[in-house]
């Protein structure tokens, strides 16, 4: 059934990779850029919804701590990308990685927390102190970000070690 759902996903991916990309772009660069498009649009989509209508635009107070909204709707998109970042990068972008299962886990859980500090940072300086407006902040704090993860990811979390000849 895995198995199963891994080919339909490669399929559609791999329908997308017209010409005009083979051209310019490798395969498993398309079907990072792929993944992390929908993963980061489902990023982007849980911001929106919990922002404005969980949140309703409002502080989380939570008694001991109370946090702004687009931080607050920023964490729990983040309970959804997560593990669909995690699983797209693992299972349809860098399956060949000899990398356990527990070491890519590891990494992507640092590269995550880097990701946090830099979502937290960047949100902070466009939403709290140019005064942008939340979700352009997410989206330009996600492009920033999309750009380092994709680095970190390619040559530290699901790198491919070559055999020795």
């Amino acid at each position: 059934m895995f198995m199963r759902i891994r080919e339909v996903i490669l399929q559609i991916i791999d329908f997308f990779y017209w010409p005009v990309f083979r051209s310019w772009i490798p395969l498993r660069t398309f079907r990072y850029l792929f993944c992390g498009s929908f993963s980061n649009a489902v990023d982007i989509v849980m911001y929106f919804i919990s922002y404005h209508f969980i949140l309703h635009e409002q502080m989380l107070h939570l008694g001991f701590i109370t946090i702004s909204a687009p931080i607050a709707a920023f964490l729990m998109a983040f309970c959804v990308s997560f593990p669909t970042g995690f699983s797209l990068s693992k299972f349809i972008v860098f399956p060949e990685s000899d990398l356990s299962g527990r070491v890519q886990l590891f990494r992507y859980l640092l590269l995550v927390g880097i990701c946090i500090i830099l979502n937290y940072v960047f949100l902070k300086l466009f939403v709290n102190i140019l005064h942008w407006y939340p979700t352009l902040g997410k989206v330009a704090t996600t492009l920033l970000v999309a750009t380092f993860s994709f680095l970190t990811q390619k040559h530290f979390t699901f790198r491919i070690r070559t055999q020795p000849v």
